[in-house]
């Protein structure tokens, strides 16, 4: 067979047995391959190593071949030949077919399954922080359910560092309930709307330390006026504000009462968790002669009827909290009094195609190494 022609048939029939591997991958998934996505698109690259590889296991092999050379082969040019013979290409085009569906493999597609509706039972809550002076009081941590980490020896957690363990041990807790964080101290900020990223949230509210905002001052209408507006637009049947504060409102543009009427008429429950009862506390005032955290008494004033008020005018509960023990029954306690509410959660996620095209390539090498093995002819 002339060179020129047996190129020909090589390239169609490398065509062909690549549309026959192509069949599985296709009829498996279909419209997939339609949005597929192909994350390592640099080895897509890899695919002009194909042509290549096709000549020189097939065209290619007769430059490398050993030759003998005879004074005649005019009997071995009449001599008959067997059928296998006509196939001696094939394995080269079954390489080269493994090869191209393995760097197809590399290049990792991916099926975006976007739209997907899944029914979930949750809810939408703000969690509101005071970040006010009061909150670097010492708090006992006596009867908790896991001692509050991060502090250095001699050192006594705060009432800000036990609230940040125990909301972040509340977010850990959760499935389905969209969260959102509001910090405030002389006035009100959203550290994140309500969002089921629960490791973002976990990450903002570890971060958050005191003097970070303007601590001279407790605005607590600000605080719920802020979180009711990110509950605003929340189809959930179930809305909440958790207020955790240790001190009287005495700061802010909005009022107590306001806020409260703001939360009413968007159906937002106001649960309070009151830190501290207003007896005397401990506060850190530096370290003494031999470097140890020096503490001195004070006192910071607390308000629990305002805070009795907001939660029973829109329907939640008042707690009060004087040990990490507490504040952690009082957490896992207005979680349970919650009704659950459905909502539809939009959902992504991403189907690996890589295996369908992996398959045909081991395929082919198998094929190869049969067609070596029991077609093509060989000479010892």
């Amino acid at each position: 067979m002339k060179r020129g022609l047996r190129g020909a048939l090589v390239a169609v029939v490398f065509l062909i047995v690549l549309a026959l591997g192509a069949l599985y991958p296709l009829l498996a998934k279909r419209e997939a391959w339609l949005v597929a996505v192909w994350t390592q698109k640099a080895w897509l690259a890899a695919l002009v190593l194909v042509p290549v590889v096709l000549w020189r296991t097939t065209l290619g092999v007769d430059g490398r071949v050993p030759r003998l050379a005879l004074p005649t082969v005019a009997p071995l040019a009449v001599g008959p030949r067997g059928v296998r013979a006509r196939f001696r290409d094939l394995p080269g085009i079954l390489r080269a077919t493994a090869l191209t569906f393995a760097i197809l493999a590399l290049a990792r597609p991916q099926n975006v399954l976007r739209g997907e509706e899944s029914e979930e039972r949750g809810i939408d809550i703000v969690v509101v922080l005071d970040l006010s002076g009061s909150m670097k009081a010492v708090m006992d941590t006596a009867g908790a359910s896991k001692p509050t980490p991060g502090k250095a020896p001699g050192v006594r957690p705060t009432r800000l560092d036990v609230a940040k363990d125990v909301i972040t041990d509340f977010i850990a807790r959760r499935k389905t309930d969209r969260i959102g964080v509001v910090v405030f101290g002389k006035a009100a900020y959203v550290l994140s709307p309500p969002t089921l990223d629960y490791q973002l949230l976990t990450t903002l509210v570890s971060r958050m330390e005191l003097d970070v905002i303007d601590s001279h001052g407790t605005a607590i209408g600000d605080a719920v006026g802020v979180g009711v507006a990110r509950l605003r637009r929340s189809v959930a049947k179930s809305k909440a504000i958790i207020l955790l504060t240790d001190g009287d409102s005495n700061a802010g543009a909005v009022s107590p009462e306001y806020a409260t009427e703001l939360a009413k008429g968007q159906g937002v429950r106001v649960y309070t968790v009151q830190i501290g009862n207003g007896d005397d506390v401990e506060v850190q005032d530096g370290v003494d002669f031999f470097g140890q955290p020096h503490y001195v008494r004070t006192r910071f004033p607390v308000n629990p009827e305002l805070l009795q008020r907001i939660a029973g005018e829109t329907g939640g509960e008042a707690f009060v909290a004087n040990d990490r023990a507490a504040l952690e029954k009082s957490m896992h306690a207005i979680l349970d009094s919650l009704e659950k509410s459905r909502f539809l959660a939009q959902a992504a996620t991403l189907e690996d195609l890589f295996p369908l095209l992996l398959a045909v390539a081991l395929a082919g090498l198998l094929a190869e190494a049969l067609t070596r093995v029991l077609v093509v002819r060989r000479f010892p």
